[in-house]
């Protein structure tokens, strides 16, 4: 009986995972707007989430409607992920501020708080 049962579900579970490995291969038919900077990732969610949000205040959304924002989640997806790096940067100046603070390291605290707030300071002006 257990050899029906891994005979039954093995192709199921084989189906299934290559089901997923195919979901994650998505075409990529637009590169998106890149940002190199913070600044410039907050411009692009900034103008980009404008025009998703005009698109999307329609009464009704035809294909051409959907095409545009199929392109302005690339830009959207590159800003995000340009701020989630800078984010996780910031995150560690402050670790580094915590942990001098700890040992009474003033010249870490300083330095690490200045690079710190200067960034930060985009996110909440």
């Amino acid at each position: 009986m257990k050899h029906l049962t891994v005979l039954l579900v093995a192709p199921v579970l084989a189906l299934g995972l290559s089901g997923a490995a195919h979901a994650d291969e998505r075409p990529d038919h637009f590169e998106g707007e890149r940002a190199a900077t913070l600044d410039e990732a907050l411009a692009h969610l900034s103008t980009y989430n404008a025009q998703l949000q005009a698109i999307l205040a329609k009464d009704e959304l035809g294909p051409e409607d959907t095409a545009k924002i199929h392109e302005l989640t690339y830009t959207l997806e590159n800003a995000l992920q340009k701020i989630d790096s800078e984010v996780d940067a910031m995150a560690e100046a402050l670790e580094e501020v915590h942990v001098a603070s700890e040992r009474f390291e003033v010249d870490t605290v300083r330095a690490q708080g200045r690079r710190y707030l200067d960034a930060s300071s985009k996110l909440a002006p």
